[in-house]
């Protein structure tokens, strides 16, 4: 998975103002919300999250 590819299942769900950049930086800024977390994991169809591994 890349961010590209990240950043077009992002679009299906809605985020369509995503960039590769901006998915990179969220961190760096400090701007990597739950929100953002919680759809990414629903672009990337996972069923669960342990967060021990995270």
């Amino acid at each position: 998975m890349t961010y590209a590819d990240l950043v077009k299942r992002l679009k299906k769900h809605g985020l369509k103002d995503e960039t590769e950049a901006g998915i990179t930086m969220k961190p760096k800024r400090g701007s990597f919300t739950a929100i953002f977390f919680l759809a990414c994991v629903a672009a990337l169809e996972l069923e669960q999250v342990v967060l021990e591994e995270i």
